[in-house]
């Protein structure tokens, strides 16, 4: 068998690998949108659930969303890009960073209801915040930090050396390097993995379960220690608590989740597109 035959069969086995992840995905997404189309209006965006949830529209879910998603930035995005400045910039190859590391790749992929009870534990409980949304904002903040900080070193270390090189030659200091050439060089990459935390925040539902969602709330919240809506949980209770609820208002709702998370991701792509065609390399 040539060569040119082995690359030829390697692309096809490629190409229909990723066809077995694309297509069902479209397909799912495509019916979701079938399904949900019916129900979106002004007044399903903008008025509260009525007679028992089966009728009216998800405005408090949705601003709750807002809400929460808000919150997990201003807790997240501080420390994930700190952590992550120290990391690549000032800790040295050690033991313990290694170990840091691996702490932060493991974090990752700790399932979201353990951060659910964490928050329970540590946010409701032990500081009393009770079941509130700056309690579910810490916990999902907490939740997303392994993400934005492995996004984020990834940026940081991938500025090329010359960068720092030339800076230093000038008599800048660490700190004017890196705030003045690494961190405008590496925005694109530290942007895409804030905006994709967030996207995984928008649609997480367990920690929402023990730290801030209520089953049902007429009224706004008044302050960031007041319980709220969301849209997971409200799409999962309305499809499994809800007697006789509608179809279309389930898909209607599972829609504009969909929505709100496919538009954090397409933004992260414009703006990782955008910004990289004014990189310096």
């Amino acid at each position: 068998m040539t060569r040119q035959q082995m690359n030829k069969i390697a692309v096809g086995v490629i190409t229909a690998v990723a066809a077995l992840v694309v297509i069902p995905t479209v397909l799912v997404i495509v019916y979701i949108f079938v399904q949900g189309i019916g129900a979106i209006s002004w007044e399903f965006l903008t008025q509260p659930p009525t007679n028992g949830m089966t009728e009216g529209g998800i405005m408090p879910a949705l601003l709750g969303t807002v809400y929460l998603t808000f919150g997990t930035a201003i807790v997240s995005m501080p420390l994930a890009i700190g952590a992550a400045i120290y990391l690549a910039e000032y800790a040295g190859d050690t033991w313990l960073t290694r170990m840091v590391r691996l702490a932060i790749v493991n974090l990752a992929g700790i399932p979201s209801i353990v951060y659910g009870l964490f928050g329970l534990g540590a946010f409701v409980l032990t500081m009393r915040l009770g079941t509130s949304i700056i309690a579910g904002s810490l916990t999902l903040g907490i939740m997303t930090l392994p993400v934005v900080i492995s996004t984020a070193e990834e940026a940081l270390l991938a500025v090329p050396e010359r960068f720092r090189v030339t800076s230093y030659s000038l008599g800048a200091t660490r700190w004017q390097t890196i705030w003045h050439q690494v961190l405008p060089q590496a925005l694109p990459g530290i942007l895409t993995g804030v905006i994709l935390g967030l996207g995984r925040a928008a649609g997480e539902t367990a920690p929402l379960l023990f730290t801030v969602a209520a089953f049902y709330l007429p009224d706004l919240p008044k302050s960031i220690f007041d319980q709220t809506m969301a849209l997971p949980y409200h799409l999962y209770v309305i499809s499994t608590q809800v007697p006789n609820m509608p179809l279309d208002i389930q898909y209607g709702t599972a829609l504009v989740l969909l929505m709100i998370v496919l538009a954090l991701t397409l933004v992260a792509t414009i703006v990782r597109t955008r910004m990289r065609r004014r990189r310096e390399w």
